[in-house]
């Protein structure tokens, strides 16, 4: 197998919104950029958001960053880092408005100012209202990010290779060697079969989540959370795997997400009696109380006999708003219910149910970006996390509704920034002999398993099953041992598994067994995690220990695989001047 080889200062996996921002600044700064995507970068998963960026500009009402700041950490259920809460919530602003200058359309007021609308767990901190924040282009905010970042990388040089595949990195010495750098990633191209060593000063993946591991999901099919697996293998720890978030709103069956949107615009959560029954779980916030307590709430009217004509769904109403909110406001959201379900949203309810959504856990970073080692947080030189597959942490045990986005432009724009000056002043660093070794057994393997019968693709739909029914929004010790047993069964036939393509280009057969690889170590990491954590806390819900408990587990978690064992350690909650209360909405 050829071996290409590439040398930048800086190299980015992933052009999504995190990897796009963080590309674009380093651009600016004038070093030179690589950005390596399995995907043409505008088909990257930022482009699926719809409802829009958290910024306290104040254009419609009083708002105040320190607001947006609270909301966050009550909404993470007190998990989160509140320093980086408040760089993240005080930079907002300045993101929102540099988006604006690269000429992002957002919606306008009557008097020109950047459109503003509510969202869940957005609040007045005085009043305890819902507060107008997002910052939105109709409901594609996410798809016009994207365009206007591309363009931009595109203006200022960026270099980019499509259709590559992350693989490895690459590494000088063992993680926690105080010598050791991160000198670049191994990447195979798609359409050649070719492998790349692409060397470089500093690295940032932004490879976004891994929501495939679930059945029902609103993530595309490239979320295989290749980034998290490949820092892992390689003995870096990952942070707070346990609490991933289950979106409300999404399609029965199919996963495909209605923005929260549409209950910003007014739209109303019905079951199967016709109740509005987020009056028993939020009485004040209601359709606008946060994702894992309304995902919660629709799971517990199921189960209670309250679906619709007693399945496992519920409805989303928006029958009473105008029809311009619809046409202008809510397009995408208004086709995807005519296009997949064949409903009129003007005089249909729509199904939904809760669906899997996001990662709040992943590689741990600082607020600059750094990829750190463990509970000091000691930085692996070189190598920086950005966007849904870092974890900061700002989303704690859950992620406010448009702080995804706010997460991808503030801490793609730092990471950018910290790897422009780190590039400045750093000498290229030799890589290890022959770094592509690891990447080209493992391949050798997939494409010499001639013996076994089992599929891939069988592999992968019993992975995503047992997660949905053993490790979703309600989970019990009982459940998530028999979860943890399948996943490393499930691991050992997947090293076993035949590939029927022995080519080179194009092996989408040798994509999906890598990819299912990166998947299964996610889920094993995720499933140990909630295992191990006995409390429920935001999105991770203990049915055997229901209460939140600040005495043992106020900490993140970090767990690391050490010749193939797992082992856990605690880094504690930054916490400056929000001290942890009851969550009430």
């Amino acid at each position: 197998m050829n071996v290409m080889m590439h040398r930048y200062d800086a190299v980015v996996v992933g052009a999504g919104g995190a990897g796009l921002m963080a590309a674009l600044h380093l651009a600016q700064q004038g070093i030179s950029t690589a950005v390596i995507s399995k995907l043409y970068p505008t088909r990257s998963h930022t482009g699926t958001a719809q409802g829009g960026i958290g910024a306290a500009l104040g254009n419609m009402e009083e708002d105040r960053w320190e607001w947006h700041a609270f909301d966050t950490i009550k909404g993470s259920d007190y998990l989160a880092d509140q320093d980086a809460v408040e760089i993240m919530c005080r930079e907002a602003v300045d993101c929102v408005y540099f988006l604006e200058h690269m000429g992002l359309p957002f919606d306008r007021t009557s008097n020109g100012r950047i459109m503003q609308r509510r969202f869940g767990g957005h609040t007045n901190n005085i009043t305890g209202e819902p507060v107008r924040r997002a910052c939105h282009a109709a409901d594609r905010t996410g798809h016009m990010i994207l365009q206007t970042l591309y363009q931009q990388c595109i203006r200022y040089g960026v270099r980019f290779f499509n259709e590559f595949f992350l693989t490895d990195l690459i590494l000088t010495g063992e993680p926690f060697d105080p010598d050791t750098r991160c000198v670049g990633v191994v990447a195979l191209e798609i359409q050649t079969g070719l492998l790349h060593i692409f060397h470089s000063k500093a690295t940032l993946l932004a490879t976004g989540g891994f929501g495939r591991i679930f059945k029902v999901t609103s993530n595309a099919h490239t979320l295989t959370g290749d980034g998290c697996a490949v820092v892992w293998r390689r003995g870096i720890p990952l942070e707070d795997m346990e609490f991933y978030q289950f979106h409300p709103t999404g399609i029965y069956k199919m996963g495909i997400l209605l923005s929260e949107a549409a209950r910003g615009e007014g739209a109303y959560l019905r079951n199967g009696v016709g109740e509005r029954f987020m009056e028993r779980y939020a009485p004040k916030l209601m359709e606008l109380a946060p994702r894992d307590l309304i995902s919660r709430a629709i799971y517990l009217e199921i189960r209670e006999g309250r679906g619709v004509d007693s399945k496992d769904y519920v409805h989303l109403d928006l029958r009473h708003l105008p029809k311009e909110v619809l046409e202008k406001k809510l397009p995408d959201i208004t086709e995807f219910v005519r296009t997949y379900l064949g409903l009129n949203p003007e005089v249909d309810p729509v199904p939904i149910q809760p669906t899997a959504h996001y990662a709040m856990g992943g590689i741990p970073t600082n607020v600059d970006g750094q990829v750190v080692l463990d509970e000091n947080n000691n930085p692996l030189w070189g190598l920086y996390a950005a966007g849904e597959c870092a974890c900061v942490s700002v989303h704690g045990a859950n992620r406010l509704g448009t702080n995804s986005l706010v997460d991808i432009l503030v801490f793609g724009r730092r990471a950018g920034l910290h790897m422009a000056e780190f590039c400045k002043v750093a000498d290229f660093t030799p890589p290890p002999q022959n770094p592509e070794r690891a990447t080209k057994e493992l391949i050798e393997r997939f494409m010499k398993n001639n013996d076994s019968n089992d599929k891939m693709s069988k592999i992968r739909r019993e992975l995503q099953q047992v997660m949905m029914d053993k490790a979703s929004v309600l989970r019990t010790g009982d459940d998530l041992r028999d979860c943890l047993e399948k996943v490393r069964e499930l691991k050992e036939r997947h090293l076993l598994a035949r590939i029927d393509d022995k080519s080179n280009a194009f092996n989408l057969d040798l994509i999906e067994a890598l990819e299912l690889g990166y998947l299964l170590d996610c889920a094993e990491a995720l499933v140990a995690s909630a295992l191990n954590r006995t409390e429920s806390r935001g999105a991770h819900y203990r049915e055997d220990y229901p209460q939140r408990d600040d005495s043992t587990w106020l900490k993140h978690t970090l767990v690391y695989l050490k010749n193939g064992e797992l082992e856990f350690r605690y880094k504690p909650v930054v916490i400056t001047k929000y001290q942890p209360a009851e969550r009430k909405y």
